[in-house]
């Protein structure tokens, strides 16, 4: 009698895994596309990695791709370009990809954590820690942390607003990586010495940023050809070298480019004659980890004894502030 009932659940269970095998994590149409090709990518350090594929047939396609979960993962036609962010919880999900104007009007059902995403997406001025205290134990609040303010809290303001989050997220690589950013920026702090570091050239020789110091400031500046925001400060930087140069001013360039080709167009373009380095590693830059840089452009002053005195210096306060160093022309 025992055979029987220990077969029956036999096949219940191998019918139960068949069906969860069976049943797409994610499932989708792609608006005017009847065939081609979607990359499911997963997103670390600000960057997409494909993990797995799926044609698209007469404007459908779907993953049952065996994922970590809760995450974020991104979709995307072309990997070259962009993708569209896609935060999965442990429910199967469907999605309108809407390939115009970068994914923008893309519609995701039956996640979550998406629906937290799009809702701190539609609000203006929000207070972060007001935010996490919201959902302390959400992904998204890690995220949103993580990805949108890091780069302009304090050490301390860091630290406080990880204890605000649930104990189950401190081993994502979103609050690592926020610990870990915590004390880099003490460490980099105004009035701190400028860590040393080695990197090629754009002519290929290996130089140290520390052999530049001693003379006078230098602005260590961490840049992208890719980053309009970058491109855009490059005519102030270039402006404030051409006045100051002469009164004891260099800039050494720092690069998160992954292209070499264009990094080095992007020099000539915008006339960054001055030292220009990268290990085009894109947001694994080793510089950029050693000075807790987490969005570009950003800078940091550094005097004749190699201390920082000031960082992100923009514009007219790049200026400003060389003119009270070094004096104004005569």
């Amino acid at each position: 009698m025992k055979r029987p009932i220990y077969t029956i659940a036999l096949l219940v269970a191998f019918a139960t895994c068949q069906t969860s095998k069976e049943r797409p994590v994610i499932q989708g149409t792609v608006a005017g596309v009847e065939s081609g090709t979607v990359y499911l990518q997963r997103f670390e350090n600000k960057m997409y990695f494909v993990v797995d594929s799926a044609a698209v047939k007469q404007g459908e396609f779907s993953f049952h791709t065996e994922l970590a979960l809760p995450e974020i993962y991104g979709l995307t036609l072309d990997t070259s370009k962009s993708t569209f962010q896609l935060f999965l919880d442990e429910n199967p999900v469907t999605v309108q990809l809407d390939s115009a104007a970068s994914y923008r009007h893309t519609k995701v059902e039956g996640s979550a954590l998406q629906d937290h995403f799009d809702e701190y997406r539609s609000q203006r001025d929000v207070k972060i820690d007001e935010f996490i205290k919201a959902d302390p134990a959400s992904l998204v609040s890690a995220y949103v942390l993580y990805r949108f303010y890091s780069y302009r809290l304090s050490p301390e303001e860091i630290r406080a607003n990880i204890e605000l989050l649930d104990p189950s997220l401190r081993q994502t690589p979103y609050v690592k990586v926020l610990e870990e950013l915590s004390n880099t920026l003490e460490v980099v702090a105004v009035g701190k010495p400028a860590p040393d570091f080695e990197l090629a050239d754009a002519d290929g020789k290996v130089v140290s940023f520390s052999d530049h110091l001693g003379k006078g400031y230098v602005l260590l500046d961490f840049w992208a050809s890719w980053c309009g925001p970058c491109r855009r400060e490059n005519p102030n930087i270039v402006a404030a070298y051409e006045r100051f140069h002469d009164k004891g001013f260099d800039i050494f360039a720092v690069s998160l480019d992954q292209n070499r080709d264009r990094w080095l167009a992007a020099i000539e373009q915008d006339g960054l004659h001055w030292t220009n380095v990268s290990d085009l590693l894109f947001w694994d830059s080793e510089p950029a980890k050693l000075y807790g840089v987490r969005a570009i452009p950003a800078n940091f002053l550094v005097d004749s004894e190699g201390v920082i005195v000031a960082k992100n210096l923009r514009g007219d306060d790049l200026a400003a502030t060389l003119g009270s160093l070094l004096g104004s022309e005569n």
